[in-house]
Order: C-alpha cells, then structure tokens, then sequence
C-alpha cells in the first residue's frame, strides 16, 4: 500500500470525526455514515486498516449514543429492554401523577361542597319579609352557628324519614249521623293488590290483580278500607286512582307515615287513631306489621298469576270475622300468625268446620229418626194396652 493511499485515509477518517464531533449536539448517524462511506470507498487497498478504522469509529459511535442516550445499533435487544422499561416508569409516574390532581381536585370540590352546604343549611330562617328569625343559636360564634344549624337539619330530617309525620295519622271516627265501619281494614299496594312488572318496551307497569272489586264491594259495608302503602305518593296515588274508580278506599297513607326500621318501613297501629283491637292489616311482609305482630295477615306475594283466587278468600276470612262480631281480631289473627299462607289454612280449617257440622246434622237427623221410632212402638204399646 503506498504512502499517498495511506495519507488519504487518514485525512479522509480525521474529517469524519471531525463531522462527528461537530454534529454531537444534533443527530450523530449522518456523521457516522460519512465516516463509514469513507473508510469503506477504499477497501481495495488495504482491508485490513479499513476494518481497524471502521471498529474504532463503530466503538466512538457507541459511547457517542451512552453519552447521549441515543437508541444503539440493530440487533442490540438490551437497549430495546432498556428503552421499554423506561417508557413504562415514564407511564407509571404520568398515572401517578394523574391520581394525585384526581384526589386533589375530588379534595377540593368536597371541600367547597361542604362549605356551601355548611352555609346554605347553617343560615337563619328568615320570614315572608325576608328578616332573620332568631333562634337558640344566636349567641354561639358565627362558624359554631354555622354548623350546629347545620346538624340540627340533617338530624330533623333523619327524624322525618324514620318517623312517622304525624302520631296520628288518620282523622277522628266519625260520628253519627255518619256510618263508621266498625272495623278498620289496612291494605298493602304491591304484591297484594298489584304487581309490578318492568320491560325494555313499555317500562314499568302495574298488574291488577283478580278480584280487587269484589273485595271492596264485599267488605266496604264492614271495614273502613285504608291503603297504606311503603311506595311514595307520587307513585301510589294515580294507582289508587285506578284500581277504586268508585271511591271504597276512605283513606290513604304512604311512605313518609311509616316507621323505618332496620332497613324496613314499619307500619304502626298505633298511630292510626281507631282502636287496635278492630284493625287488620293485610301485607306480604311480617316486618311491615312487625311492631303489632297480632294485628297482621302476612299474604304471599302474588307473581302475577291471572287464576289467582286469593283476594276471594280472603274476602270470605275477614266478612266473617265482621259477621262474627269479633271483639278483638287479635285472638283471630294470632292463630294464624305463624301460618306460611294464612288463607290456606283458613280455607282448610273452614273445610273442616263444615265436615263437622254436616257429621253434626247427620247425627242429629239419625237421634231424631230414632226417637221417632221409639215413640212409634211406645205409642201403639199404649194403645194396645188401654184396649
């Protein structure tokens, strides 16, 4: 290899790192490339120098891209591991980051909520003139004012929803010359008179069910009829509405009259205002009559069923026991009380009522025809003998 080939190369490699020195700041791969161009246009003179200048060039790359932290070379999958593993830290602290402005924003509202709550509900009332009614929280700090006004309100309507709205809820009997049942008969809306049914079509919709006028036909005469439902009364009204177009039920009491209680809405006798001893109350559910357990007929829910026969017979129970004159319903209802379904067992005690009754009538009906041939053959031996 002569001297002049030599010298080219060298000057030719000096210029390449001189390229890569200058465009250090930018993207290092044209320089390098120049640099490769340059030492491979000559590989027919000497390849062995060629391949020393190309790995020192490639090893100067290589610490040129640490420096930088450049992508390496193809084919070198630890760089691409590298490379992952810091795009996935990148995301874990991007989400990290995103929870902590979710949770300092969610901190902020709540506490702007509170805040406005705390001076919505902890403000004086004020009267149709707009001025302050004075109250016993006058004298407290303002921010103390603030928040035990506040609290009395929640606790207030706490109050409201788990008691009653009033200790009697149904007005005085009436008195003559008006009729008063002598009897009170209180009815559950869903799943004894209705049942509810829901589809993707029509929506909600409410089934009735069979025989609901032939039960208050039979039984107006006899029972005051009050509906006291555990639905609102924007929902129970217009069913009312709909199942009584002749007006049997007299009264009509809805969720906010109830006791809530253990997760169940409570229906209390004793807030009715008419003697316990002549009040039945028909529902699905023994916690609804739980606080007068005598006092209540637990029906089974009804599925919806067209054949359904129930509120006939249970027509025929409680006509009875107005016929019957009871004076206290609870030693009636008490018998049933642990019945699974009360009308059954009432329709079997009548069926047994009745075999006694005719085996009654048939011994009777045979102690007559006997006495009667008694007093046949007594009859002519009296005659016989008086001839």
């Amino acid at each position: 290899m002569s001297a002049v080939s030599v010298y080219h190369m060298c000057v030719r490699a000096s210029r390449g790192l001189l390229r890569l020195r200058q465009g250090a700041r930018g993207s290092t791969a044209p320089a390098v490339l120049d640099v490769v161009r340059t030492l491979s246009s000559d590989t027919s003179s000497s390849s062995a120098t060629g391949g020393l200048a190309q790995a020192i060039l490639q090893e100067r790359l290589q610490q040129q891209q640490k420096s930088q932290g450049q992508l390496p070379p193809e084919g070198d999958d630890s760089g691409d591991k590298k490379n992952e593993q810091g795009e996935d830290k990148k995301q874990k602290e991007n989400t990290a980051y995103a929870k902590k402005v979710v949770l300092r924003l969610a901190g902020i509202m709540g506490l702007g909520s509170t805040v406005g709550i705390v001076y919505i509900f902890g403000s004086n009332s004020v009267d149709e003139q707009g001025n302050k009614i004075p109250d016993e929280f006058d004298n407290d700090v303002p921010v103390i004012q603030q928040l035990r006004r506040t609290f009395k309100y929640f606790k207030d309507y706490r109050q409201m929803i788990i008691e009653p709205t009033s200790p009697k809820l149904l007005p005085d009997p009436l008195r003559e010359p008006y009729y008063q049942p002598p009897y009170t008969l209180v009815l559950e809306l869903t799943d004894v008179l209705l049942h509810p049914e829901w589809s993707l079509a029509t929506g909600w919709r409410f089934k009735k069910r069979p025989g609901i006028d032939y039960l208050f036909q039979q039984l107006a005469p006899l029972y005051e009829i009050v509906i006291f439902t555990s639905e609102t009364g924007m929902t129970a009204f217009p069913l009312i509405d709909s199942i009584d177009p002749q007006g049997f039920v007299m009264y009509r009491l809805f969720r906010d009259a109830t006791h809530y209680m253990e997760g169940h809405h409570v229906k209390d006798v004793s807030c009715l205002n008419r003697d316990s001893s002549k009040v039945i109350v028909v529902d699905c559910k023994r916690e609804a009559f739980g606080l007068q357990p005598f006092n209540g007929l637990a029906l089974r829910k009804w599925d919806g069923n067209s054949e359904d026969r129930t509120l006939y017979d249970l027509a025929a129970f409680l006509k009875t026991i107005a016929i019957s004159g009871v004076e206290d319903v609870r030693s009636v209802l008490e018998n049933y009380a642990h019945e699974e379904d009360p009308i059954e067992a009432f329709k079997r005690r009548q069926a047994q009522l009745a075999e006694e009754e005719e085996q009654r009538l048939s011994e009777l009906v045979q102690q007559k025809k006997q006495g009667f041939s008694l007093g046949t053959i007594a009859g002519r031996f009296w005659s016989r003998k008086q001839q």
